[in-house]
């Protein structure tokens, strides 16, 4: 196991539009939405009815095969709207907040006077249960296993991504906190991009330096290279936002998931970071955009692996990045044929762009083309720093064999990290929804 780990493998995306390293506005909507749709292996049962209130820290779902896993408001008010989809789906609930807010007192805890059931106690009564993923598959994790390690990235490289540094680095106290509350559950591993990075400075964890382009901040790609998943075992993740909300509730007793969110992409007017709560509704960032909201795509996240909110969405649990990008619905006459094209990024060096190395693109959405055959080469292999073999793994989701994902390493990704071969893809496939697919078939069969 390396302490330094150094990357060669992957792309960095010259997208413009970074935000820039400064809060315009904080935002307080009236209206919260809370979804049950952002936690994967989460089935949902309502805990409250239209006209309820609440306060933030109260619950308002658990889950049907584990009553003791709540999502809680991150607001208090009164609830508004349930909203179902096909087959009554839960899809999200809405809150209307009140002017001034009231927590549910969880009472400060001393990360040192707790052992494992406190802190798992803790974690579940409040909500933040949710923010611990388990690999393999990237469900909720799941409170009878016991992980070989938890893993959390300190850095993201993906395009344009939030600045931790910036977000998070007046937080130490609270991320501390939280690692010495979550030492109790598993060894920790931390990854920064960088000995003098001042999360470095935080104790009880082991600290790996990791380096290169993305994916190197991806927390499966860290993994691999740190302590891989084999067969029967498991690993939790988090954010470094959910370290930091753990650690808060810690040293206040209160629930706050307030963050710094980037408004990014080519679309954003004067991008740059807003306050807010998660499930914000997207046209509360009307500002950042003056295109009709119709040649607008709004993505929470990055532009490999966000989700498309809608004009109409809210931001998701884990956000911290939104993305604004032109919908690329215009078509190019033979431009395949067109070798000179300066203002066009190319992975593969198609176009001459490429003799402008520091140039940043104002890319869309357009995929340049539609479906094809699946080509078999080795350009997934130049962007995936992992020691797997990418082609036969989607091959074999393809296929639906169980026995060949197996072989070929579907225990230790997840969509995020094939991002990337998605996007440098020759077939145009949707490689992270075939992935995806796969997995969810491991779960069906396998459980």
């Amino acid at each position: 196991m390396s302490n330094n780990i150094v990357l060669k493998r992957g792309l960095d995306i010259p997208i413009c539009g970074e935000a820039a390293r400064k809060v315009v506005k904080t935002v307080r909507p009236d209206i919260i939405s809370i979804k049950p749709t952002d936690f994967k292996g989460f089935a949902a049962r309502l805990l409250v009815r239209e006209g309820d209130r609440v306060m933030t820290g109260s619950p308002v779902m658990a889950d049907k095969n584990c009553p003791d896993i709540l999502v809680t408001s991150p607001v208090s008010g009164v609830v508004e709207a349930i909203v179902r989809g096909e087959k009554r789906k839960l899809l999200e609930v809405r809150v209307k907040a009140d002017e001034s807010q009231e927590c549910v007192d969880f009472g400060r805890q001393d990360a040192a006077g707790m052992d494992a059931a406190a802190v798992k106690s803790l974690l579940m009564k409040s909500g933040l249960w949710m923010g611990l993923v388990q690999r393999p598959y990237g469900v909720i994790a799941d409170l009878k296993s016991t992980p070989k390690a938890i893993f959390i990235s300190a850095f993201n490289t993906a395009p344009l991504a939030a600045d931790n540094v910036f977000t998070l680095g007046d937080r130490i106290p609270a991320l501390q906190a939280g690692v010495d509350a979550l030492s109790r559950l598993a060894p920790i591993h931390l990854c920064i991009p960088a000995s003098d990075s001042p999360f470095a400075a935080i104790k009880g964890a082991t600290i790996h330096t990791v380096t290169g382009p993305h994916p190197a901040g991806n927390v499966g790609v860290q993994i691999s290279h740190i302590d891989p998943i084999r067969k029967d075992e498991t690993v939790w993740t988090l954010s470094l936002l959910t370290l930091s909300f753990i650690g808060n509730l810690l040293l206040t007793g209160k629930l706050d998931l307030t963050r710094k969110v980037a408004v990014t992409g080519p679309v954003a007017v004067n991008p740059a970071y807003v306050e807010l709560l998660p499930g914000t509704p997207v046209k509360e960032l009307a500002a950042f955009y003056d295109n009709s909201a119709a040649d607008v795509r709004f993505v929470g996240g990055d532009v490999l692996s966000g989700k498309n909110l809608g004009e109409n969405g809210s931001l998701g649990f884990f956000d911290d990045q939104v993305t604004l990008l032109h919908e690329g619905t215009e078509r190019e006459l033979l431009g395949w044929a067109k070798p000179f094209r300066f203002g066009k990024f190319s992975a593969s060096r198609s176009y001459f762009s490429w003799l402008c190395p520091k140039k940043k693109y104002a890319m869309d959405t357009n995929t340049n083309g539609g479906p094809r055959a699946f080509v078999v080469s080795d350009v997934y292999g130049k962007v995936l720093p992992m020691n797997l073999f990418p082609v036969y793994l989607i091959k074999a989701c393809l296929a639906g064999d169980i026995e060949k994902m197996e072989k070929f390493g579907i225990y230790e990704v997840l969509p995020e990290d094939f991002a990337l071969c998605e996007y440098v893809d020759p077939s145009k496939n949707d490689i992270q929804q075939i992935l995806s697919d796969g997995i969810d078939l491991m779960i069906k069969e396998m459980a």
